[in-house]
């Protein structure tokens, strides 16, 4: 296939692209930067300022499938300029791809866009959520609201659209896993405030598995919980990490440290959390790589 792919450059994209290539599969990516006219090992760059709400268009005509991964990080302090922003990357880099697919005369057949697992909300507790489960009323879920609706005019054009609600994601390479890995080497990692909260995980060889199922999956439109089937409270990840490791986790952070230095967004993605099921990808017949915490810790760890 001919795959455009947004974000090419980040943790899910950098693995996912050497995938489609060993697949047989052409990228086209959608960069910022100055384009390079001739395709490169499999390669072509367009490209796009969705803040300027500019895009090449003609470049995507005749592709058969559109992987939507770009969006402002997270993981940082929420200001409100970095809400804002963090807001505005995801709703309007969505819609232009979206509406610029859709007026095209050889559209993709399917937009596979990035989501998250923040759709649920934050304060769910215990309960475990599916993709039938309501949205939530805080940020994060505001955030999730308007990312999926802005594919709106995509899936108005006929194209299969499936939003992939993604977890924290496992990797060597950096992410949510790279932030912690420093204090657990160190021997002075622990839980993070009471420990209860739930983490919904999936390893990056799954998210990249998962995106070439919903690539070739023909009955797949909609949300899909990109999770593994086995979410863990916040107290046996970081049992599992330390094992993994060989270090002790002995050094809670207390909730009111987490707040001192982190804010509201120290609030919603280490205090809160949610216990996430994978039921349509089950449902498909998905085979995860990874169901067990600590087979996937050693597998990114390289342990």
């Amino acid at each position: 296939m001919k795959i455009i792919v947004t974000g090419a450059t980040g943790l899910v994209g950098s693995a996912l692209i050497p995938a489609l290539l060993a697949g047989g599969h052409q990228v086209t990516r959608l960069v910022r930067s100055e384009t390079r006219p001739a395709a490169r090992g499999g390669i072509t760059d367009v490209q796009w300022n969705p803040a300027d709400a500019t895009i090449d268009a003609g470049a995507l005509e005749g592709h058969d499938a559109a992987v939507h991964l770009a969006g402002e990080n997270i993981a940082e302090r929420w200001t409100e300029e970095k809400k804002r922003r963090l807001l505005e990357s995801r709703e309007k880099g969505t819609r232009l791809l979206s509406e610029t697919l859709a007026r095209l005369e050889h559209r993709p057949r399917v937009l596979v866009c990035a989501s998250a697992v923040g759709f649920y909300g934050a304060e769910r507790g215990d309960e475990l959520l599916t993709e039938a489960s309501t949205a939530g009323k805080d940020f994060l879920a505001e955030i999730c609201l308007k990312w999926e609706a802005a594919a709106d005019a995509a899936r108005a054009s006929g194209m299969r659209v499936v939003h992939l609600r993604i977890g924290i994601v496992l990797s060597g390479e950096g992410g949510a896993l790279g932030k912690m890995l420093t204090p657990f080497k160190m021997g002075v990692g622990g839980r993070i405030g009471s420990g209860k909260q739930w983490m919904s995980w999936v390893a990056i060889d799954d998210v990249v598995g998962i995106i070439k199922h919903a690539l070739r999956d023909e009955q797949m439109s909609g949300a899909v919980n990109t999770v593994a089937p086995a979410p863990v409270t916040n107290s046996e990840f970081t049992s599992t990490l330390g094992d993994v490791l060989g270090r002790p986790t002995i050094f809670p952070v207390p909730a009111f440290a987490v707040r001192l230095m982190f804010g509201e967004m120290g609030e919603a993605l280490l205090l809160s959390g949610t216990r996430v099921e994978p039921a349509r990808l089950r449902a498909a017949g998905y085979n995860f790589a990874y169901t067990n915490l600590a087979d996937a810790l050693r597998h990114v760890l390289k342990k």
